[in-house]
């Protein structure tokens, strides 16, 4: 098994925080894991994104061309990005930012307003949790209760302060799924 995701955003999104919280579960849990980020000059506002592998044996490379999800925080990145995913992947996307749907059809999708869910828990900057969680609900590679551990195991001693805010976000962004298998 191999898991190629992608996650884009703006600087200042949390975007190569949450692969790295992804690649720090999936080493914790056993796996062979990349993380590979790729940003702008700019500190916030401009573009970022990482790239997460996670598989059962060796990886050859850390580069992806197509991978099998997409978690895009921003519409610049699912403009950018949404072609390259492969056929029968998934594409988690945060309606908040948006101004369009996915426009494929041959791919999985789920859409959900991350910053207004983070915005109602107080804390907006949370939204990459909150997709991160919706990513959980969906993707079963990793466990949320995997990946609250991991929050806690490798989160700085300054951070640890938002550990708590960090589980709700995972949390509602996972019921915000559960809402949706619902309806």
């Amino acid at each position: 098994m191999q898991t190629e995701i992608l996650i884009a955003g703006f600087g200042g999104q949390g975007v190569l925080f949450a692969g790295q919280v992804l690649a720090y579960a999936a080493m914790d849990a056993g796996h062979e894991v990349t993380w590979f980020p790729s940003y702008g000059p700019e500190m916030r506002g401009g573009t970022a994104n990482c790239t997460v592998i996670i598989a059962d044996e060796e990886i050859g490379s850390p580069l992806v061309a197509h991978p099998q999800i997409l978690m895009a925080l921003n519409a610049p990145s699912l403009d950018r990005f949404e072609p390259q995913v492969k056929p029968g992947g998934l594409i988690v996307a945060n309606a908040s930012l948006l101004q369009r749907e996915v426009q494929r059809s041959d791919v999985q999708t789920l859409s959900l307003r991350a910053n207004h869910v983070a915005e109602s828990l107080g804390d907006r900057r949370m939204a990459n949790m909150v997709m991160l969680g919706a990513l959980l609900a969906r993707w079963h590679g990793l466990t949320l209760a995997q990946v609250k551990a991991a929050l806690k195991a490798h989160l700085p001693a300054r951070k640890q302060h938002l550990l708590e805010a960090n589980y709700q976000a995972l949390e509602a962004g996972a019921a915000q799924i559960e809402e949706l298998k619902k309806n």
